[in-house]
């Protein structure tokens, strides 16, 4: 089969479209033929980082068709339409198939297609997680997105609306349209205002990929406010750890996000997918060979949603 591997001694970026063997299902696993994968943050923060999986092939998101099932395997049968995060049993997206536990995998509805389900597993299980675990969402709520450009952002902003909150985003010029057809209610581009100015107090605060000090963010929260800190810079990232917890002794809070995987929180957010409450956005499209572009032009930071691999 076809795989982007990563080789330190190949390409100059080491990523390499290549013959490899493909994976035999055991036990309770599945071969998923990939139709579609989508690059996320944690792909290449793992790259860079040097955490590089077993099997030296990248990608967590993925959305294809049951080929084989192993001996133990219940829950699926050749031919089911399946998507998943496959993060948690060691990655292998970027990839024509992959072996995949059954238990982390969730049943696609037909009228999905794959690409939409492939943007869907990580960001949005982390912008539900984020909100509803960890913000305590409530409807009426004032809820600021800043970083409402990219895949957890967009996300956040449908969902945010979807539990009837009113939502205040904060992106970039190129993403202010975009922002406004997914439902904001207030749209800030960042580089013509500055949010603090507004003044406006809000009940949560979903802090996605940011780098503002985390002083700014609990002046901007009501007086029972939460603000949950997704990614973002690495110092961002240490402070929230070392400090939140010290900052939320009276009223306000800060918490710092540790998604996982959930096929229940999977399956909540494709039925919502299928009934048109909420659309993944998908910025551009790439072929399997074209990955180490994708995985690029992602790294820059400027993606308006989804990355999509087209592995099929």
């Amino acid at each position: 089969m076809k795989a982007v591997v990563y080789d330190r001694g190949g390409s100059p970026d080491f990523l390499e479209c290549r013959e490899v063997e493909k994976p035999t299902p055991r036990g309770n696993q599945v071969l998923v033929r990939i139709i579609a994968a989508s690059v996320n943050a944690a792909d290449y923060r793992s790259m860079r980082m040097g955490i590089i999986p077993k099997r030296k092939i990248f990608g967590a998101d993925i959305a294809g068709r049951v080929a084989e099932v192993g001996a133990s395997a219940i829950k699926l049968k050749i031919g089911d339409e399946v998507f998943g995060d496959i993060s948690d049993s060691g990655f292998g997206g970027f990839s024509e198939y992959a072996t995949v536990p059954e238990n982390i995998l969730a049943l696609k509805p037909s009228s999905v297609s794959f690409e939409n389900a492939a943007a869907v597993p990580m960001a949005a299980v982390t912008a539900l997680q984020a909100m509803r675990d960890q913000g305590n969402i409530q409807a009426g709520q004032k809820v600021l997105v800043y970083g409402a450009g990219g895949g957890v952002g967009s996300f956040s902003v449908q969902l945010a609306k979807y539990f009837g909150a009113e939502v205040t985003t904060v992106c970039s010029s190129r993403n202010v349209d975009m922002v406004r057809l997914l439902g904001a209610d207030h749209v800030i581009d960042y580089t013509k205002q500055d949010f603090i100015a507004s003044g406006t107090q809000f009940d949560l605060i979903m802090a996605v990929n940011g780098n503002r000090p985390l002083p700014v963010y609990m002046r901007m929260l009501a007086p029972r406010g939460i603000t949950v800190v997704i990614g973002g810079a690495l110092s961002q990232v240490t402070k929230t750890i070392l400090f939140g917890g010290l900052m939320s002794i009276g009223g306000k809070k800060i918490r710092i996000l540790a998604a996982k995987p959930s096929t229940k929180d999977l399956e909540f957010i494709i039925k919502l997918v299928e009934e048109g409450k909420v659309k993944p956005v998908i910025d551009r499209r790439y072929n399997l060979q074209q990955t180490a572009e994708a995985m690029q032009y992602l790294g820059q930071g400027h993606a308006c949603g989804k990355v999509i691999i087209n592995v099929g």
